[in-house]
């Protein structure tokens, strides 16, 4: 459970650097951070993996690329329901959701179990 939360704050300190490097991402603060990482979790455990199937021969034939594309819908779509966090434009939701994936994975190592 510990873990868990290192993680969240962690995810939510990623969001706030990748709004810092990312022109077109806003992030109003600490709490908004906070929220859109909690929904981007939830969104990424519970919608990305259905939306992954429906796209599986579009992902297949772009060697993955897809996926990209994927992952900014699902910034995006957060971005629209948290209050405080935004993110403007195509470049801007797709480099956001990619500097994003990297930091978050990058942070999360330094987390164990």
């Amino acid at each position: 459970m510990k873990g868990l939360i290192v993680r969240w704050i962690l995810n939510a300190v990623a969001l706030l650097i990748t709004a810092q490097l990312i022109n077109g991402m806003e992030v109003s603060g600490l709490l908004s951070a906070l929220v859109a990482a909690m929904v981007l979790g939830v969104v990424n455990a519970v919608i990305r993996p259905i939306i992954l199937v429906l796209t599986l021969p579009i992902n297949i034939a772009t060697l993955g690329l897809f996926t990209l594309i994927v992952n900014g819908f699902m910034l995006k779509a957060v971005s629209s329901v948290v209050v405080g966090f935004q993110v403007q434009g195509f470049w801007a939701t797709i480099v956001g959701a990619l500097l994003l994936s990297i930091l978050s994975g990058i942070l999360s190592m330094l987390v164990r179990d």
